[in-house]
């Protein structure tokens, strides 16, 4: 099997409680390195940030990485990368350096590794070019850049128009990415490297995990394409699936409202191939928290291989929405199993007016921080000629809300008695079996107006 990455993101990271979050899954694969001759070129970032235990772990993680790409090429870790692939060694700080050519022999990939010094700014698109400079034009090997970074560019030119050089000349770019203390922009990463984002790009806030980083990468690029895969998604039971796009290959379908199946009959095979697939679900339940995303996900293939998906987590803020009316207490009670009769005693309840009773909920879009709000609701009653009738008028005082941004307040249990005898419009006087139409007009202002805040709207 030759899943080189296989990714699992979402777009946002924080939701409300009845919020909506894309969730993209991305696999890529390439044939085996052995019969498929690979040139690697791994761009290796030594700037003043990596001082220390991110660079001790960087240089751990290149050398896994050159060891197993030794043994997959023929077979044994013997100190040459075989079958007419190579690995190369660029390093950049403020300028780029060529550490190495595209060579076989791992101990002076090792060496030239073990050489680095970190110190400099960091200048990303000079080290793209010295990586592009190594290929040989004339060979027919697959290209690979394995770009390595823990901070954002600080010196030479804009890189993104160099990797898009690269990529277009059928270089196939992925990129690993430290969380180190020049902070790092994914966006970027992901401009960078070879589509789909989700298959090419990882990133950890860890610099211990690098080492894993890069020998997981290297022992999925020296494996080949992948037949026949099924990967079933179930989503955690807070949410429920919305829509699915079409996949970048394949086809998925959703099996109820919770799973779906994406199908691929192959993918790397013949090249390195990337595949993805968009979702979007909807929280569904009642409580806040940090919430896993996936109940369970599931990956097969032809060859009976597994492949691991991260597993992201969203914060769901479900603010209690607002009462200003006290609601009926609800009255708990449960049917024992294995019974087609029971009997339950709701206790006394009190008779609290004559006519029906209208419960009314809203959401006042758009309430900034700190300002309450005055909601003025007025309730006619239209008959059958469309002459409107007062009904009712209720004002009151929604508290401030202390949240760092303007945000929806939901407005329960606004109550209206309308007795039937004043029933407009047919039906018989006196009784709950004619049909009323009723108009609701609300109005919702803020209270100490802040100029900066958006007027709020209301939907009922």
């Amino acid at each position: 099997m030759g899943i080189t990455n296989a990714n699992k993101e979402i777009d946002v990271s924080k939701i409300d409680c009845d919020g909506i979050v894309k969730v993209t899954l991305g696999l890529s694969a390439a044939p085996d390195i052995s019969s498929n001759p690979t040139d690697i070129v791994l761009v290796l970032d030594r700037s003043g940030s990596m001082t220390g235990s991110p660079l001790a772990n960087m240089k751990e993680g290149a050398k896994t990485f050159i060891d197993i790409i030794d043994e997959s090429t023929d077979s044994s870790q013997d100190g040459n990368i075989g079958s007419g692939s190579h690995i190369g060694i660029v390093s950049f700080a403020s300028v780029a350096v060529a550490d190495t050519g595209l060579i076989t022999s791992t101990e002076d990939l090792k060496n030239a590794v073990d050489g680095l010094i970190a110190g400099g700014a960091t200048n990303h698109a000079d080290a793209f070019s010295k990586a592009i400079q190594l290929f040989d034009p004339a060979s027919s090997n697959a290209r690979v850049i394995i770009m390595f970074t823990d901070g954002k560019t600080t010196a030479g030119a804009p890189p993104a128009p160099v990797a898009a050089e690269a990529r277009d000349a059928g270089i196939v770019i992925y990129c690993i990415g430290l969380l180190g203390d020049d902070g790092i922009d994914v966006e970027v990463l992901n401009d960078w490297a070879t589509d789909p984002d989700a298959s090419h790009v990882a990133v950890t806030p860890d610099d211990e995990e690098l080492e894993d980083l890069f020998a997981d990468l290297a022992a999925d690029i020296s494996k080949p394409g992948a037949l026949d895969i099924v990967i079933d998604e179930e989503v955690n039971p807070d949410f429920s699936i919305v829509s699915i796009n079409p996949p970048s290959k394949g086809t998925a379908e959703m099996v109820n409202s919770t799973t779906l199946q994406w199908k691929i009959s192959e993918l790397g095979v013949s090249g390195n191939e990337g595949a993805s697939l968009e979702f979007f679900i909807k929280h569904i339940g009642q409580t806040s928290g940090k919430k896993l995303v996936n109940a369970s996900i599931t990956y097969s293939d032809k060859d009976g291989n597994k492949v691991i998906f991260p597993e992201p987590y969203v914060t769901v803020d479900c603010e209690k929405p607002v009462t200003p009316e006290k609601c009926p207490r609800p009255i708990d009670f449960k049917v024992e199993g294995c019974k087609d009769f029971a009997v339950i005693d709701l206790g006394d309840v009190y008779l609290e007016s004559q006519g029906r009773i209208l419960e009314l909920n809203l959401t006042i879009k758009n309430v900034c921080p700190d300002k309450r709000v005055a909601l003025g609701i007025i309730l006619t009653e239209v008959d059958c000629y469309g002459k409107e009738y007062q009904r009712g008028l209720k004002t009151m005082t929604i508290p401030a809300h202390h949240y760092p941004g303007c945000r929806d307040i939901q407005v329960k249990c606004v109550k209206f008695v309308v007795p039937d005898d004043i029933n407009v419009c047919g039906g018989t006087p006196g009784t709950m079996c004619g049909e009323r139409k009723f108009k609701a007009q609300v109005i919702a202002n803020t209270i100490d107006t802040d100029f900066r805040c958006c007027e709020s709207v209301v939907n009922i």
